[in-house]
């Protein structure tokens, strides 16, 4: 086990140096009277000061040392104070990796430092907190309470205006969009667009990841347009080829074995109204074709008939594959493409959605347990802050639907009334792992996309990497990388939570 000292180097440390009547200083002071490794060393004092000291520590403590100059604009601006020490604790993981045990020093430097250490040890960066003083020597400072990290970030930029934005939050404003949770800039971009398509009578294509949000969306378009039908939705790589076209257009008594009777298909049910193709990438070529007809002329033709029958159907389509690509890679019409994507609108996903995971949290939270309220002996949940930061700081692959699944499974086997970190932790859904298949031997068919393999690929020998090095330099060097750096930047490009394994 690595021990890490963390701290500011303070102007009492700094006097104590230059021979004046103050002590030791709170540093030295830790470091004659406990056991450290290392002490990663922070200041924002001129180098004509620090280096003297630096010499004078270590005729006292020989402990071996980093030094990291950061610049102030204050030595009392919350936001920029965080944003150093949580980088320099990440640097400190980064170089040691697990196998490292931080203690945060709370006494050198400002008020505003120790109350960032104290914030960094309860959420980011579990550690030991120490306090030093003349009258009592040093001792190990007690904050017996969790917090939640969730609005750290801004509240620590802007803590004044930031409360202020919080207090006087201004509620959805449409009620057509009432049940998208966002405080999200990206989200809030996607919001103001689709209210603005909403009422145009064209159609809309939404890209995403799976559990986005996006068959939300396209209701919230449809409620907020004029028109009076129904809106039905469609998920198109749910239906069997076989069936596609019969479900989407209809078929005729004794179109096939078991068509019974005349039936009519989705888009004939959504005269009027609104249709939402879920997963359009996934239809076959011929019955691109047929949608293409839908889009000119607005006609469908059940299967077994000759005869075409007229909608007014306006279309919301969605897909979580790159279309442009399934366009070029011959998978997908180029000419449906573009009737498809008059309105193009991409989903983030979850991870990208800065300041969303706590709202959104707090509402999955409350309807579980509406769900549940009218079960014998249920008892309505809440969640403790080590379980929220641990929600907080997933990756999420499965975005929100994930998020809302894994919270309905701790509650459903949660007897108390408060959800622990424990209970996240084991419903929590393991990582999907390798596939059997000889990557070297898939078929060359409609499905195959060499980006796609060599995404698949990247993210398994990453991940397995992680895994089994102790730091990411020892990471790097298993996959053939040059530094820890690139590491990162291969991390970033295939979605791996690379940060979050050392947090």
């Amino acid at each position: 086990m690595k021990r890490i000292l963390i701290c500011w180097i303070g102007n009492t440390d700094l006097l104590a140096s230059e021979g004046e009547n103050v002590g030791v200083g709170p540093i030295a002071q830790a470091l004659d009277t406990r056991e450290f490794d290392e002490v990663f060393f922070i200041t924002d004092y001129e180098a004509t000061r620090v280096k003297p000291y630096l010499n004078w520590i270590k005729e006292r403590a020989p402990t071996p040392h980093q030094l990291f100059y950061r610049q102030l604009s204050s030595p009392t601006h919350f936001g920029e104070i965080y944003e150093i020490a949580a980088s320099i604790c990440q640097e400190a993981l980064d170089q040691y990796g697990d196998q490292t045990e931080l203690t945060f020093h709370l006494s050198p430097g400002t008020p505003a430092m120790a109350a960032v250490w104290i914030i960094l040890a309860k959420t980011r960066f579990p550690a030991e907190l120490i306090e030093s003083s003349r009258a009592y020597g040093v001792q190990t400072a007690s904050v017996p309470f969790d917090i939640s990290a969730e609005f750290l970030p801004t509240l620590l930029q802007k803590p004044d205006a930031q409360l202020r934005s919080l207090s006087e939050e201004k509620p959805t404003e449409s009620a057509n969009f009432e049940n998208i949770i966002y405080r999200s800039p990206a989200i809030a971009r996607v919001v103001e667009k689709a209210k603005r398509v909403a009422v145009r009578n064209i159609p809309v294509l939404f890209e995403g990841e799976s559990g986005t949000g996006k068959e939300l969306f396209a209701g919230a378009i449809h409620q907020r347009s004029l028109r009076k039908g129904e809106f039905i939705p469609v998920n198109c790589g749910a239906i069997h080829p076989n069936l596609v076209e019969s479900e989407l257009f209809g078929h005729k008594k004794g179109a096939f074995s078991n068509a019974y009777e005349d039936r009519e298909g989705h888009f004939e049910q959504a005269n009027k109204g609104t249709i939402f193709l879920d997963e359009i990438g996934e239809l076959p070529k011929d019955i691109q074709v047929k949608l293409l007809r839908v889009l000119q002329e607005g006609e469908v033709v059940r299967l077994g008939e000759s005869k075409s029958r007229k909608v007014d159907v306006r279309i919301v389509a969605a897909t979580n594959r790159n279309l442009i690509e399934e366009v070029s890679e011959g998978r997908f019409r180029e000419d449906l493409f573009y009737r498809l994507v008059v309105a193009y609108l991409k989903l983030p996903a979850l991870r990208e959605r800065e300041g969303d995971m706590g709202l959104l949290i707090d509402r999955s939270l409350e309807l579980i347990n509406q769900e549940n309220e009218e079960q014998p002996g249920y008892k309505h949940k809440k969640i403790s802050a080590g379980a929220r930061n641990l929600l907080l700081n997933h990756h999420w692959p499965g975005n929100i639907r994930e998020l809302q699944n894994t919270l309905r499974r701790a509650m459903v086997w949660t007897d108390g009334e408060t959800l622990t970190r424990q209970d996240i932790e084991e419903a929590l859904l393991p990582a999907f792992g390798k596939r059997d298949e000889d990557i070297l031997n898939r078929p060359l068919d409609a499905g195959f996309s060499l980006p796609n393999l060599i995404d698949e690929v990247a993210k398994h020998y990453l991940n397995r990497a992680l895994k089994e090095a102790k730091t990411k330099k020892e990471a790097a060097e298993l996959v053939g990388l040059p530094s820890y750096q690139t590491l990162t930047n291969w991390a970033k490009k295939h979605g791996v939570g690379i940060h979050k394994k050392r947090k």
